[in-house]
């Protein structure tokens, strides 16, 4: 073979080997950019630092203790790039200032619950607990499986907000009066201490609510500011003191069946989040929500027991009458605030479709489960 000949097969050997690669480097490339739409992006370089303002004193049994849980939790899963300095209640800001907070960036998020923005937005209350309304498992399957979370996301888009189950204290006790309720007529200029929808109700059977803060109640009721009072549940209620100052605890409370606790987020700090991040956080969101719900159940069953012991203290349940009064007077009110606020209406309709159905379920499931196991 002469040398021109062994030339041109050392540039053909060449050339195609140039063309090989060329090839397998734009499949790699094309293979590259159809990946970058599938893979997460993921900065490893950048740590955030976010702020938690919550409507809890510091250290609050299970809800302050949950979002210090959740800040571990994110730290955890994160590697450390992403940690969170929690604010009890008027560490940083008021308790009840993180709706506007959150909103302008003042902080990135806040823990508490959506019905302490009813005076904001009048549809807030479906997303923590009406009065009647639905518990906590239902709570979660409306918002997580029956279009709920969609609504939410809906109302608080204007506000540049996002809203994330974080929390449920399961159904709560009917509170602590300082004499029996036998008929509606003894709700008449009842003095209570019962926050939101649950105080309109009232309202309407007759009664006076009245807004009091935690710390202030054990003294309210003692002195006889209050003749009533709901808190939360037995564990809360027995380390407030509240059984030795009242001596009628009656139940079940139907002012709030199953509320949800809610991690209020800045959307557009959350949108600015590597998207692991953002999972992550949103992850842990849904593990405080099952620990917490869980931790009151607990809790509640002692603390239940430890209260029945108490000889002074009469556990009671509301005669059909009272609780059928207060029924007819918790659809008037849902019924005006849908009538004068269209996005209320909106949600108000929503919730009750899937409650129909989800209800018709739970008739022939739960209830009867509960009925012979007692």
């Amino acid at each position: 073979m002469n040398d021109n000949k062994i030339a041109r097969r050392k540039f053909l050997v060449k050339a195609g080997t140039v063309s090989a690669l060329a090839a397998t480097g734009l499949a790699a490339c094309t293979s590259e950019k159809k990946k970058e739409s599938d893979v997460p992006y993921i900065n490893f370089n950048k740590k955030y630092r976010w702020k938690m303002t919550t409507t809890w004193p510091p250290n609050f049994p299970i809800t302050g203790e949950g979002c210090k849980k959740l800040t571990q939790w994110v730290k955890q899963m994160s590697g450390g790039r992403m940690e969170i300095i929690v604010y009890g209640a008027g560490e940083l800001i008021p308790a009840l200032e993180g709706f506007d907070a959150v909103s302008n960036g003042a902080v990135e998020m806040n823990h508490g619950a959506a019905y302490y923005w009813a005076g904001k937005l009048a549809a807030a209350p479906f997303f923590t607990a009406v009065p009647f309304g639905m518990n906590a498992q239902q709570m979660n399957s409306w918002i997580i499986s029956g279009g709920g979370q969609a609504l939410w996301d809906e109302v608080y888009a204007p506000f540049n907000l996002m809203g994330r189950m974080c929390g449920n204290t399961g159904f709560q006790m009917g509170g602590w009066y300082n004499k029996e309720i036998n008929t509606l007529d003894d709700l008449n200029g009842l003095k209570m201490r019962i926050p939101g929808l649950g105080g309109k109700v009232l309202a309407r059977a007759g009664g006076t609510p009245m807004l009091v803060s935690g710390g202030e109640i054990y003294t309210n009721l003692e002195r006889g500011v209050l003749d009533a009072t709901e808190w939360i549940g037995p564990y809360h209620d027995y380390l407030l003191g509240l059984h030795q100052v009242a001596k009628n605890y009656y139940y079940p409370g139907w002012h709030e069946t199953g509320p949800v606790l809610e991690l209020l987020i800045n959307k557009e700090k959350f949108n600015e989040l590597p998207s692991d991040l953002q999972e992550i956080l949103l992850t842990a969101c849904s593990r405080s929500n099952e620990w917490m719900l869980s931790e009151f159940d607990y809790k509640n069953g002692v603390y239940l027991k430890k209260i029945r012991e108490v000889e002074s203290v009469s556990i009671k349940q509301f005669p059909k009458e009272v609780m059928d009064g207060l029924r007819v007077a918790a659809k008037e009110t849902l019924d005006d605030l849908a009538a004068n606020d269209p996005v209320s209406q909106k949600v108000y309709k929503a919730y009750n479709e899937f409650r129909k159905v989800i209800s018709s379920y739970m008739e022939i499931g739960e209830k009867i489960f509960y009925e012979q196991m007692n």
